[in-house]
């Protein structure tokens, strides 16, 4: 406990400087909040987490349930293997949800000549501006971004972009490969740069993103400022349906969970999913019937 000197000269604590037991276990609870969330919204198992950051199961377990005081040594290696900035699970604002966040965060990578422009940059008059014709479609694997993005660039006449094959084209590896050089952290920069080379590139584009792309503050939030994004939401059955109609029937091999952990994960990034700027629901429809959708949506958006 912190001390002071009082007016008699005698050396007290300092409570004011001293933590109550209340606020303490509510921020111990609130990272522990923060990495379960992390790592469904990641759709990695608690063991994939700890093989990956070296902490032992029971631990991340005590954490994730708020009853794990954790070092932060610990925490940084944790932080790390979701591929995540230490201060984003125990800064006083939630990163996913707080837009002060991310603006904190742009500033501090920002340029003297970004900088100066921020205000402009923020102006609410400003956004369809710096989004121009440029359509970011997102969703979980199955959700029809692929086939309706390359169906909608052809009635706009602009290009299509699926951002993993550029990746790709870009480096000449498929992701697999990237993933196995780079790691989760070395592929999520090529993937934040590929945005911003669409962006740099070409004013109308209709652009297709993987699932995962929401659970990256920083990537999420440049596509919300440059793309008008759309959710393509379909239900968790329809999902797996459509993966395993491509004929992947990995989802489910030697994996009696795998409905389970797909409900999960939607779960857990619905609420970033809902940041899209308009949602068209593809459940029970037929690809015509979705694509007829997503062109209201996109004339109701003043996009064309």
């Amino acid at each position: 406990m912190d001390e002071i000197t009082n007016f008699r000269g005698e050396v007290v604590p300092d409570e004011r400087l001293t933590p109550r037991e209340g606020d303490v276990d509510a921020f111990v609870a609130a990272v522990g909040e923060r990495v379960r969330k992390a790592r469904e919204r990641k759709g990695i198992a608690r063991r994939v987490l700890s093989e990956l950051s070296g902490v032992s199961q029971r631990y991340l377990a005590q954490l994730e349930s708020g009853g794990g005081n954790i070092s932060i040594a610990l925490l940084y290696k944790v932080a790390n293997a979701l591929d995540h900035r230490v201060e984003w699970l125990v800064g006083e604002e939630d990163p996913w949800n707080s837009e002060a966040a991310r603006v904190a965060d742009f500033y501090r990578q920002a340029t003297t000549e970004q900088r100066q422009r921020v205000m402009q940059i923020l102006d609410p008059g400003r956004p369809a501006q710096l989004r121009r014709q440029r359509i970011c479609l997102i969703g979980l694997r199955g959700a029809g971004k692929s086939t309706l993005g390359r169906l909608l660039g052809k009635e706009m006449s602009v290009p299509f972009i699926e951002l993993n094959r550029d990746i790709e084209e870009q480096s000449g590896m498929p992701v697999s490969e990237l993933m196995a050089l780079y790691g989760q952290e070395g592929y999520r920069r090529l993937e934040r740069q590929a945005v911003e080379r669409v962006v740099a590139t070409s004013d109308a584009v209709v652009l297709a993103v993987a699932g995962g792309i929401v659970s990256e503050p920083e990537t999420y939030g440049f596509l919300l400022r440059n793309f008008h994004t759309i959710w393509l939401k379909a239900s968790p059955e329809e999902h797996m349906n459509r993966v395993r109609g491509q004929g992947d029937e990995r989802p489910m091999a030697g994996n009696p969970k795998a409905m389970e952990e797909l409900k999960s994960i939607l779960t857990s990034r619905e609420v970033l999913y809902a940041k899209a700027e308009s949602i068209v629901n593809t459940s029970g429809k037929s690809v015509e019937d979705s694509l007829q959708d997503l062109m209201t949506t996109i004339r109701d958006l003043g996009i064309v």
